[in-house]
């Protein structure tokens, strides 16, 4: 069983990462040449807590997280602004494309024990991060509009 039971499956069928992404209007990411200090603050100035890392030719490459900045440098004692974000970034991506529906993306957060998931086009362009707690908002919505529905046939007004 995934991290959520039940189905996502609005009236208009089940909801998909480009459902999500699509209106985004910024796609946050960093270069695996920057400094591990300048991608905290990025981090920080952005309210993000992870970001996609990319080569030089803007290839997605890796993913740096607050958690691997606690982990892999203060946690370690080392100094981040002598570290460039290629030293600390997770390698092994778990990405999927705009056509992925939100159930799928929460088994595969469940499955791999992660909390964003890489949205890559057909192309493998880079195209932005799905998090968990994007996934759970549109979930609760759901359930709180399917709430309502419920609770207005068991309380029609009068």
């Amino acid at each position: 069983m995934g991290l959520l039971s039940g189905q996502i499956v609005p009236a208009e069928g089940p909801v998909k990462v480009a459902d999500l992404i699509g209106s985004r209007k910024e796609v946050f990411s960093i270069t695996e040449e920057t400094s591990v200090h300048q991608a905290a603050q990025y981090l920080r100035e952005k309210q993000v807590r992870a970001v996609g890392v990319l080569n030089a030719s803007g290839r997605l490459v890796g993913v740096i997280s607050h958690s691997d900045v606690s982990d892999k440098v203060a946690a370690e004692n080392k100094c981040p602004a002598w570290m460039k974000a290629s030293d600390i970034m997770t390698r092994e991506l778990v990405t999927v494309t705009p056509e992925l529906t939100l159930e799928d993306c929460l088994r595969l957060m469940d499955q791999n024990t992660i909390f964003h998931l890489l949205v890559v086009d057909e192309g493998e362009r880079f195209r932005g991060m799905l998090s968990v707690s994007d996934i759970l908002r549109v979930v609760a919505s759901d359930e709180k509009a399917r709430a309502d529905l419920l609770e207005s046939f068991i309380f029609p007004q009068r």
